[in-house]
């Protein structure tokens, strides 16, 4: 495949998770939508970690995390 390191990176990551086991996790979110997310093996585990060290559940973890503000991207200059 003729294709650049980091497209070749990306494409065996995505083949790679797509074998791995999912898992789903349904909450809701701030606007009381229910919704169901699908996370890797590394994501559940480290969801696991934060939300044990919290003391919440991963539901209510995914909840709290909808109230984060989205980070500004930095302006780029305008090409020339």
């Amino acid at each position: 495949m003729d294709l650049p390191d980091d497209d070749q990176g990306f494409l065996r990551d995505l083949v790679k998770t797509s074998r791995q086991k999912t898992h789903h996790v349904a909450w809701t979110d701030r606007d009381g939508t229910v919704r169901q997310t699908v996370l890797s093996q590394a994501e559940v585990v480290r969801l696991n970690i934060l939300a044990q060290r919290l003391g919440i559940s991963k539901a209510e973890l995914l909840r709290q995390a909808a109230h984060i503000p989205v980070a500004k991207a930095v302006a780029k200059p305008p090409l020339a």
